[in-house]
């Protein structure tokens, strides 16, 4: 009994170090693969912590705009169902409202390439998208509320 008790406190351990932000809430927790270490990983955006810590991190080393380009990094809010937020890295802008991203651990587990993400804010500023859900096949329903986005610049204020 005492060994199942340590393999069961480990177990906790590890999911509450394993956030998709690599360091936050844990109530996001998918297995091994998240999107901010992912993220980091492949763009030329080095921050760490949780992925909606990553907006305010950014202030000072990297320039932010609220417009999407070819390797920025989508910075998600923190909501009830993304705890620790999420980060997307942008692949392909197609239109105004309408980008190809790549990312982790959207769908759990996965990383997925190429994903298309568009803008549903009143102002066309990216504050608000919806996510291609794959499991459906089609745009989710779902709102979610975003900063902007990361660039792998130096810091000059928002760029239009």
């Amino acid at each position: 009994m005492p060994g199942r008790f340590s393999s069961l406190a480990c177990l906790l351990s590890l999911l509450v170090l394993t956030a998709c932000g690599g360091g936050g809430t844990g109530r996001s927790w998918h297995g091994s693969l998240q999107c901010a270490p992912w993220a980091r990983e492949h763009s030329a955006v080095a921050l760490r912590g949780s992925a909606a810590s990553w907006w305010a991190q950014a202030q000072g080393r990297y320039a932010r705009s609220p417009q999407p380009r070819p390797g920025s990094v989508l910075v998600f809010r923190s909501t009830s169902r993304l705890p620790d937020g999420h980060v997307s890295v942008v692949r392909e802008v197609r239109n105004a409202r309408a980008i190809l991203v790549d990312q982790a651990n959207w769908n759990p587990g996965r990383v997925d390439h190429a994903v298309p993400i568009v803008d549903v804010s009143p102002r066309n500023d990216w504050t608000r998208v919806r996510v291609w859900w794959s499991p459906t096949g089609t745009m989710g329903r779902s709102v979610y509320p975003t900063y902007g986005f990361i660039l792998p610049l130096p810091p000059n204020g928002w760029i239009s």
